[in-house]
C-alpha cells in the first residue's frame, strides 16, 4: 500500500491544466488527456482517479460538455489515469510520449464508439463511417495530448528540482 504523500506541486499542475481547458481553444485541442495521464503518474491513490473526474465535472458546464457520450469520455480519461500509473517512477520522454499516444488512441476508439452507439446505424457501415468521419479530429487530439503531457511532466520535473524538491523523482547522477 502506498504511503499517503502530499503532492502539492502535482496537484497544482493538474488543476492548472483543467483551468486551461476553459480557455478558448480549437476543437479537440484541450489538455484533458495529458492532465489525466499526469494525474495517474504523479498523484497518489484515489486522488489520481477522482481529481480528473471532478475537474471534468466542474469544467464541463463551462465548455458545454454533457451528452449521452459523457460516461464514455469520462471512462476514457480514467483509462488515461490507469495508463499514467505505469509512469509513476519514470521521467523517460519515450515512455511518457508513448503513453500519451496510447491515451490518444484509446480516447479516439472509445469516444467514437460512443458516437456510433448513439448516432449511427448499428451495422458495419455505420461503424466504419463513424470512425472514418472522426479521423480529422484525431490529429488535434494527439497534438494536444502530446503538448499537455510534455508541458505537465516537464514542468513537474523542473519545478521538483528547483522549487519543491520533496516531489523529485530522480536523483542527479
Amino acid at each position: 500500500m502506498e504511503k499517503p504523500i502530499r503532492r502539492p506541486l502535482a496537484l497544482g499542475l493538474t488543476i492548472l491544466a483543467a483551468l486551461v481547458r476553459v480557455a478558448p481553444h480549437p476543437p479537440n485541442f484541450a489538455p484533458v488527456g495529458g492532465m489525466s495521464l499526469f494525474a495517474g503518474a504523479r498523484l497518489r491513490g484515489w486522488m489520481a482517479y477522482l481529481l480528473p473526474l471532478a475537474l471534468m465535472a466542474v469544467t464541463d458546464p463551462i465548455v458545454g460538455g454533457y451528452s449521452k457520450t459523457t460516461p464514455f469520455i469520462y471512462a476514457s480519461f480514467l483509462i488515461n489515469v490507469w495508463i499514467g500509473r505505469s509512469l509513476r517512477a519514470s521521467e523517460s520522454p519515450w515512455r511518457i510520449g508513448s503513453a500519451a499516444v496510447l491515451g490518444s488512441v484509446q480516447f479516439f476508439l472509445l469516444s467514437n464508439f460512443a458516437v456510433w452507439l448513439f448516432g449511427y446505424p448499428h451495422n458495419w457501415t455505420g461503424l466504419t463511417t463513424c470512425y472514418a468521419l472522426a479521423i480529422p479530429f484525431f490529429g488535434p487530439t494527439l497534438v494536444s495530448d502530446l503538448l499537455a503531457t510534455g508541458v505537465l511532466f516537464g514542468l513537474h520535473a523542473v519545478l521538483s528540482r528547483t522549487i519543491y524538491t520533496p516531489e523529485r523523482l530522480m536523483q542527479a547522477s
